[in-house]
C-alpha cells in the first residue's frame, strides 16, 4: 500500500496543522522541530506525499463481555519514504481493513526523522545510507540493537527490522536482538524505538549547541 495524499478540503484544527495549511511550515523537519504537536495526519500527508506503508503483523485477538466474546483485529503498521522518515503503530478494530487504516492514521502521527549517515570512517558515500551512531531500543521482552555499517553490507537483520529500516532509508546496518523476537509487534516496535531514541539524541545534541552558541 501506499499512503493517501492530503484532502484538499482539510480544515485544520491545531497550530501546526493551520501553520501547514498557509505555507508558514512546509517540511516536516520543520513542524518536527516546531515544538507543535502533531495531532492531524493531514500535516503528515501533505509534508511527506508518498508515504508508503508494510503491515508487519496482523493477529486476532479475543475478548469476554457481558454479551459474550468479542473479536477484534490488531495489525501492526510502519510508515516510511525511505528517505529518513519512519513511523510506527497498531490499530484494532472488529475488521482487518479498518484495524489497517487505524493503524496507518496513527503512524502518521508518531512519524520521526532518522538521524542517517555513512556507516564507516574510511567510507566515501555521498549519500547517506546508514545509522550515525549505535543505538537500542527495548519493547516488552525484547530488545533490538542497531550498528553502523560500511556501505554495501546491505541489512543484516530479521525480516521484521529490515522492513522497518527499509521504510526508514537505512540501506546498511548490523543489528543484534534478545528476548522473545518470536512476537513481531514487540520486535517492530522495539527496532522503532532504537530509531527513535537515535532521532531523541541527535535534537537533544542540537539544542545543547543551540544554546552554547548563545
Amino acid at each position: 500500500m501506499s499512503g493517501n495524499n492530503y484532502n484538499d478540503g482539510w480544515e485544520p484544527v491545531t497550530r501546526l496543522g493551520k501553520k501547514v495549511q498557509e505555507g508558514e511550515i512546509d517540511t516536516m523537519e520543520a513542524a518536527l522541530n516546531s515544538g507543535l504537536p502533531l495531532k492531524e495526519p493531514e500535516v503528515t500527508d501533505q509534508l511527506l506525499p508518498g508515504l508508503e506503508d508494510e503491515v508487519l503483523d496482523i493477529n486476532m485477538v479475543q475478548r469476554m463481555t457481558d454479551s459474550g466474546r468479542r473479536v477484534k483485529f490488531r495489525c501492526v503498521v510502519a510508515i516510511g519514504n525511505r528517505d529518513g522518515y519512519v513511523g510506527y503503530a497498531e490499530g484494532r478494530d472488529d475488521q482487518v481493513g479498518a484495524a489497517i487504516q487505524k493503524a496507518i492514521g496513527i503512524a502518521k502521527l508518531n512519524i520521526i526523522d532518522v538521524p542517517r549517515g555513512s556507516g564507516s570512517w574510511e567510507d566515501r558515500s555521498t549519500k547517506p545510507h546508514s545509522l550515525t551512531h549505535r543505538t537500542s531500543g527495548k519493547a516488552g521482552s525484547v530488545e533490538v540493537e542497531l550498528i553502523p555499517a560500511p556501505l554495501g553490507l546491505g541489512l543484516a537483520a530479521s525480516d521484521t527490522v529490515r522492513k522497518v529500516l527499509e521504510l526508514a532509508g537505512i540501506e546498511d546496518a548490523w543489528t543484534k536482538s534478545y528476548g522473545n523476537t518470536r512476537t513481531t509487534v514487540n520486535f517492530a516496535k522495539a527496532t522503532f524505538n532504537a530509531l527513535e531514541n537515535a532521532s531523541q539524541s541527535r535534537r537533544a545534541r542540537l539544542q545543547s549547541a543551540e544554546e552554547v552558541a548563545e
